[in-house]
């Protein structure tokens, strides 16, 4: 069965999306995306999750004030080293995914799964049954279908405005705050949003 990591060979095969995989229990785990079974429950807040490490993430993110990682370069510390290793990038400027089709590059993987299914219409890919756009992504399509059924779960504690998703509803609170959270690592200047330190850092690299 090891040998298969090193041979490439995927004789397991999904029915419905027809991704393959080289063990059983790897097409098992996959099969939960098109099933939508999520066996693993958190005990804090009752949120279930298809992966056992989803669950001990979610409790890390959530649950957890615990931040043992910190950034080189502003200081910024974080929960876990994936987040960091994210985050850093906005420093370095690191794009480690190319598009095999044109010459854009990417920070993220998920960022370059979304413009191979958009640009290039490859990859899997999972579609709204109301408007039929789209996704490479499951939770991508959890989010769409928020906005088709009008659902904001998510109130600003600050104002009676809501919002459909939690990353929403944090960067609108920024905007009753003066608290700037992210630092670019060249010159210092502090930024509310991360889109503008990743546009500034550009910029400010670019002038070196």
């Amino acid at each position: 069965m090891h040998s298969r990591t090193h041979s490439g060979e995927k004789p397991y095969k999904c029915h419905v999306c027809e991704k393959t995989f080289s063990q059983s229990s790897h097409l098992h785990r996959h099969m939960r995306v098109h099933t939508g079974d999520k066996p693993y429950k958190c005990s804090l807040c009752n949120k279930n999750f298809s992966e056992s490490g989803h669950l001990q993430l979610h409790k890390r993110h959530v649950h957890s004030n615990r931040r043992p990682y910190d950034c080189p370069y502003c200081g910024k510390l974080f929960k876990t080293n994936g987040d960091l290793k994210l985050h850093v990038r906005i420093h370095t400027g690191a794009k480690r995914y190319s598009c095999r089709h044109c010459s854009q590059r990417f920070t993220q993987h998920v960022h370059l799964k979304r413009h191979l299914l958009k640009s290039h219409n490859e990859g899997t890919s999972l579609t709204c049954n109301i408007c039929q756009k789209k996704f490479c992504v499951n939770g991508d399509l959890k989010k769409h279908l928020l906005r088709h059924e009008g659902v904001k779960p998510y109130v600003c504690s600050q104002c009676p405005k809501r919002f459909c998703t939690l990353y929403e509803v944090k960067s609108h609170q920024l905007v009753h705050s003066d608290y700037k959270q992210f630092c670019c690592g060249l010159c210092s200047k502090d930024f509310k949003h991360r889109l503008y330190v990743v546009r500034h850092f550009r910029r400010c690299f670019a002038k070196r």
